[in-house]
């Protein structure tokens, strides 16, 4: 009997969140760090996100039948740059939300000077978790940490949101509106699956075929993130139902209409689906995540 998502993805998560607790309360963290820094730190990275980027590396590396304690460095620092990136999001200066998933933001919780040094932070502890893994090879750790900084960086993740910025006073092409969202999201879902890949030894044709699920995953994710704007429940997504529409944004649903974004959406599930089939049995819960990115309700 295949597993839905909701069956396998409680244990990753519990397991990123204990990780992820313990980085930021080591002791000698605890002795160094000022407790104003750490504890916003600590708000940054508990407010009950979803955890797709890490899971998707603890996902893959099961799938390569390789012990998940390998995964542990690698999905808590994608998870950290996650983190950061949208705190830097929620600024004034960005797109100006007061709430994150029902909570008030860093700077509203905190203040926007506090907000802006703890996403620092998080950047910085991301690729300083890789460097200290005792269980990765040098040549591994280099290879995860060049991945993350390219994903992360400015030809990826800050590309989207820089793309994403100058889209408030104009409307993208369609052409437009896809790369930005590849940059934006989709590298860093590449990177997760390509990190499990160099974690799990994979071979090049098992790592293409990950990178492409990546990608189309990620696009997913956001395609999905511009249909719930428009069709969801504001109390179930902790965020203001139409916020989009409002700002005036380029969006799947206002470049296709929304019935063609949810045929989008769906084409992009089964290419992310079909890329899987290099791993044959291994792929069920990858496949079970994909299923899950397209049926959320947030």
């Amino acid at each position: 009997m295949t597993k839905s998502f909701s069956q396998f993805a409680p244990a990753y998560k519990d397991r990123i969140d204990n990780r992820l607790q313990t980085i930021v309360n080591q002791p000698n963290h605890q002795k160094i760090i000022p407790a104003p820094l750490a504890g916003a730190i600590d708000y940054g990275i508990s407010n009950g996100g979803k955890r797709i980027r890490p899971l998707l590396v603890y996902m893959i590396v099961r799938a390569l039948h390789t012990d998940l304690a390998h995964a542990d460095a690698t999905a808590c620092a994608v998870e950290l740059i996650h983190c950061y990136s949208l705190i830097h999001d929620d600024l004034p200066a960005m797109d100006d939300d007061n709430l994150r998933r029902g909570k008030p933001t860093l700077h509203i919780q905190f203040d926007e000077a506090t907000a802006i040094l703890a996403a620092d932070a998080m950047q910085t502890m991301a690729y300083e978790v890789i460097a200290s893994d005792d269980l990765l090879t040098a040549e591994a750790k280099i290879s995860i940490i060049s991945s993350l900084a390219s994903a992360s960086g400015p030809r990826g993740m800050i590309a989207g949101q820089i793309i994403d910025m100058d889209a408030e006073t104009r409307q993208l092409s369609a052409t437009e509106l896809e790369n930005m969202h590849r940059r934006k999201t989709g590298d860093l879902f590449a990177f997760c699956t390509e990190a499990g890949a160099i974690i799990g030894a994979a071979s090049a044709e098992i790592t293409l075929a990950l990178k492409q699920y990546g990608y189309a995953l990620g696009l997913a994710f956001q395609v999905k993130d511009d249909i719930l704007d428009v069709i969801g429940n504001a109390e179930v997504m902790g965020k203001p139902q139409g916020s989009d529409i409002e700002q005036d944004k380029t969006t799947f649903v206002s470049s296709y209409g929304l019935n063609a974004a949810i045929a989008q959406l769906e084409e992009l599930k089964e290419l992310a689906i079909s890329s899987l089939a290099p791993l044959g049995e291994g792929s069920a819960e990858l496949i079970a995540l994909a299923e899950f990115v397209v049926s959320r309700d947030h």
